[in-house]
């Protein structure tokens, strides 16, 4: 649930995905669910050149399980708070 938690946090920011097939997709979060499946919007591919078939994709809902990074906002990384979320979660509260 911890990472649940965080990612409903992130909702409208700006995020990558690299998924285990090694597209990697950049877009603005619209929504995560506790399977940590993900929609985004406006979205676009990294290595366009690659993967010239997604150019004309705009939104997408990609799978928890097919996951292999996500790519978080520099600035939209807490470390204070992951730290007390860990600590609270290992002991159990």
């Amino acid at each position: 649930m911890l990472f649940f938690s965080y990612f409903k946090d992130l909702v409208g920011r700006e995020v990558t995905v690299e998924l285990k097939n090694d597209l990697a997709i950049r877009g603005t979060l619209h929504s995560v669910d506790q399977y940590l499946n993900i929609k985004l919007e406006n979205t676009r591919v990294v290595d366009q050149d690659k993967n010239p078939h997604m150019l004309s994709v705009r939104n997408c809902f990609i799978r928890g399980s097919v996951v292999r990074y996500v790519q978080l906002p520099p600035d939209g990384v807490d470390i204070e708070l992951l730290h007390d979320a860990t600590r609270r979660e290992a002991r159990g509260g």
